[in-house]
């Protein structure tokens, strides 16, 4: 399904050193242009007074700019966006494998969920106060008593007729593998009775980029930041799967178990 990694010990080609510089030369521009001056517009125009107007659709202003300033994002990063499927309206447990921090903003670029992530992520340069203004709820894993407030805060919100967004892996996997999902976390949408749908976010042709988006080896978020910045273009596909109604599957195991094969098979396809 995926392309390997290079060879960490691989010398680039001089032809392959100057394409990324050129890409940085361009790419490193626009990022700023869209940090320093579209960034600062979104945060002007997503006040109290005017996040909640709504702009047609079900949404509303705040959360149409968050996903337009994410689509920009992926752009600048050299992606191409193309939609599979359609994300449901209303309160919908979103899940998704989990490839690189990118996969948030590939998400939000398409539909407006908050999502249930590390804690650490709220410390990221740029990306973790995007993710705090998009209404993320972050969690520290390992911590059981940080998982029962997590999973109060998604009954709330899937209560209340948002959605939320969670990547049930529980962190990623180098892009080579989709590992087995948690079933405590589809909780939330068996006892709010609220419809899951599953999400496959596929980097490449047929996923031939999944191993060059992802974290590589001890890579940290700034290593990746920098290293996708510079990495050819590619598409990112986001497949909105068929969605698994209150009541389709018994019990959350049972849910996490469809889910996942549903994505697997996405990928494959």
């Amino acid at each position: 399904m995926n392309a390997p990694p290079p060879h960490a010990g691989a010398v680039a080609p001089t032809g392959a050193s100057t394409a990324r510089a050129l890409r940085y030369l361009i790419r490193v521009p626009l990022l700023l242009w869209h940090v320093l001056v579209h960034l600062p517009l979104v945060l002007l125009l997503t006040t109290p007074l005017t996040t909640g107007i709504p702009v047609g659709g079900g949404e509303t202003l705040g959360h149409r700019l968050i996903r337009a300033w994410s689509a920009g994002l992926m752009h600048v990063f050299g992606f191409r966006l193309r939609r599979i499927g359609t994300p449901l309206p209303g309160a919908t447990l979103f899940v998704a494998n989990h490839v690189s921090w990118i996969d948030i903003e590939t998400l939000h670029s398409q539909r407006m969920m908050g999502f249930v992530a590390k804690r650490e992520i709220e410390s990221w340069p740029v990306v973790g106060w995007l993710a705090a203004r998009g209404e993320t709820i972050f969690h520290h894993r390992g911590n059981t008593e940080s998982l029962g407030g997590v999973l109060h805060e998604m009954l709330a919100r899937l209560r209340a007729g948002r959605s939320v967004g969670v990547f049930p892996e529980g962190g990623t996997r180098g892009g080579g593998e989709i590992g087995p999902f948690h079933a405590r976390i589809f909780l939330a949408a068996v006892e709010a009775n609220v419809p899951v749908q599953p999400v496959a976010l596929r980097y490449g042709e047929r996923g031939n980029a999944q191993s060059v988006v992802a974290f590589q080896g001890k890579e940290s978020f700034f290593a990746n930041f920098l290293r996708l910045l510079g990495e050819p273009g590619c598409v990112a596909e986001i497949h909105f799967l068929t969605p698994i109604g209150p009541g389709q599957a018994d019990g959350r195991r049972r849910i996490a178990d469809l889910a996942r094969q549903r994505i697997v098979e996405a990928m494959a396809s």
